[in-house]
């Protein structure tokens, strides 16, 4: 097959550029008009048909809902946006994109000012003297970093950032562009010469390893589990994962990261792992004779290594799927290392298991409790459990659920049963607060006819509340629940009161000046209503906020006490 050059006469650099996110299959951008993105900004106006822009309220927005589009689809969502500002404020999702491994592309500036970067400068990022160094910096946080001075060289650019962030392990790529890169023409007879992008960006799947060491381990395991991980999101491979899963009647738990990847409301889920996971899950773990790691890199907090570590390669045989070699082992001794992305390779692996008769599950004979009975309420206030089972007991059973860094996370990781795969999504890379109410626009762009909610605690809503301007804005009608402790609820529970304490505010109040629906419970009888109401006005278009006072009685750190008695207490 041969190839023409995809511009013979010239065209605007911007609309080229544009074209590339087209081929790319890129249908959202996020960000906020600055320097010379205006020009890309002014591209992207004419073709609104191909792909939606979203003007955010800061770029921490911006950067939480292109790294939510990126994890939820496997394509990369999109900030664009001025340097400094995508680079600093954007920190919150290009971070928890790179330790997350979600596919995300940054196309920003470098605010330079040829011919005058020798002058004084002002915000610019080439690295002069007196200026910052936009590719240093971007490189500490990003996968790879790409720049364009010319035209021409800004398509190619950008279309090897979308080949780089998706190739092996996926990531956040940044590219920076010259005014000279935007402000010109591409195409014609200037080189390099452009071609169409589609035979660049798409990386070539891996072919299958040899699956039959590890096909004939699980078939003479007495305790085969699958241990399933936010590489199974990334990779698509939840459908694949759930008919393995049936075909064999192997129980699967979830790292923490990799929570919402399979049903957990399946006979085969054991739930989540962990410090603070629940105990039928760390249970089925440790007595597992054969385990199946499909896209985890086992961290040392998923694993409890140094206290009771729930992978014990002395007695347990380990298979390990990743796209990434340097994933493979890295952390325990792997008997079986298959590198492949997880989902043909949990395809072939269905295909090669000869089915297991049915009910022949090891975990229905386990008798070791799923979660932990704490207190719904305490003093006449809803405990963080009491307000997860309430939204599960009231709202629709295929609600999405988005969350915070701290401990609404933790008590979310162990007490919500997540329907089906992609209804839930997390800051469990980086860990950065204010990620729920951006997470949650973006999975409402995605799953327009389903209920989103946003749950946290007030610290990580009130970082990034400005998020409902555009939910109102951009006809994005999410529910947030917030809980309402006037704390740092997971730093006040490990340290003490000092700088954890905030003045009562009323978040009610306050959605309801931003043009959201707004409502105030103080007593726990009157949460159910409150989802009821707050329901049916996201069904009407409006963004609701319910504001929920919480008790400080019950701590996170419960969980792991409880956790420890009742899973390890036997040695």
């Amino acid at each position: 097959m041969t190839h023409s050059p995809l511009y013979p006469d010239l065209v605007l650099a911007p609309d080229a550029l544009v074209d590339v996110l087209i081929a790319a299959g890129i249908r959202y951008v996020f960000g906020l008009s600055g320097g010379h993105t205006g020009r890309i900004f002014a591209a992207l106006e004419k073709r609104q048909d191909a792909i939606r822009t979203l003007l955010v309220r800061e770029e921490s927005l911006g950067s939480a809902m292109a790294e939510t589009i990126g994890r939820m689809t496997g394509v990369p969502g999109v900030i664009l946006g001025q340097g400094p500002w995508v680079l600093g404020n954007g920190l919150l999702g290009t971070i928890e994109a790179r330790l997350s491994s979600s596919p995300m592309l940054l196309l920003t500036d470098f605010s330079d000012t040829p011919p005058h970067d020798m002058h004084a400068p002002y915000q610019s990022g080439t690295g002069d003297y007196g200026g910052w160094d936009a590719r240093a910096a971007f490189g500490a946080v990003t996968k790879q970093v790409f720049h364009a001075d010319t035209p021409n060289e800004g398509v190619i650019a950008t279309r090897l950032a979308v080949k780089h962030a998706l190739a092996g392990q996926p990531g956040p790529v940044a590219v920076i562009y010259s005014i000279l890169a935007l402000d010109g023409m591409a195409g014609g007879a200037a080189q390099p010469v452009l071609y169409p992008a589609a035979p660049y960006i798409r990386p070539a799947e891996p072919g299958l390893p040899d699956l039959g060491p590890a096909t004939a381990t699980m078939a003479g395991a007495a305790r085969p589990l699958i241990l399933a991980g936010n590489g199974v999101r990334i990779g698509g491979a939840e459908t694949a994962l759930a008919a393995l899963a049936a075909r064999c009647t192997i129980p699967v738990v979830t790292t923490p990261s990799g929570k919402g990847v399979f049903d957990e409301t399946s006979p085969l889920s054991a739930g989540t792992i962990g410090s603070y996971g629940n105990p039928l899950a760390n249970h089925a773990l440790r007595a597992a004779d054969v385990v199946l790691v499909a896209g985890s890199k086992l961290s040392a907090s998923d694993t409890l290594t140094g206290a009771h570590p729930l992978i014990d390669p002395a007695r347990q045989t380990l298979i390990q799927i990743d796209t990434e070699p340097r994933n493979l082992g890295w952390t325990q001794p792997v008997t079986h290392a298959l590198q492949g992305g997880a989902a043909p390779v949990l395809r072939a692996l269905a295909q090669a298991m000869n089915p297991a008769s049915p009910g022949a599950s090891w975990l229905a004979g386990v008798n070791v409790p799923r979660t932990l009975p704490l207190p719904h309420e305490s003093g006449g206030v809803l405990t963080p459990p009491g307000i997860i089972a309430a939204m599960q007991a009231h709202l629709p059973p295929e609600t999405i659920y988005t969350c915070d860094a701290g401990e609404n996370r933790i008590f979310m990781l162990h007490y919500l049963r997540t329907l089906a795969p992609g209804r839930f999504s997390q800051p469990a890379g980086a860990g950065p607060m204010g990620y729920a109410v951006p997470s949650a626009m973006a999975q409402r762009l995605l799953n327009p006819e389903l209920l989103v909610v946003a749950f946290g605690g007030d610290g990580g809503f009130s970082m990034t509340m400005n998020g409902l301007l555009t939910a109102v804005e951009e006809s994005l009608p999410i529910l947030c629940v917030v809980m309402n402790n006037s704390a740092l609820g997971w730093s006040q529970h490990s340290r003490g009161p000092f700088a954890t304490q905030f003045a009562r505010v009323d978040y009610a109040a306050i959605a309801r000046g931003m043009g959201c629906v707004g409502v105030a419970v103080r007593a726990p009888r009157d949460l159910p209503g409150a989802l009821r109401a707050a329901t049916l006005a996201v069904r009407q278009g409006q963004p609701a906020v319910i504001d929920v006072e919480t008790t400080m009685d019950i701590s996170f750190a419960e969980l792991a006490d409880a956790r420890t008695r009742t899973v390890f207490a036997a040695g």
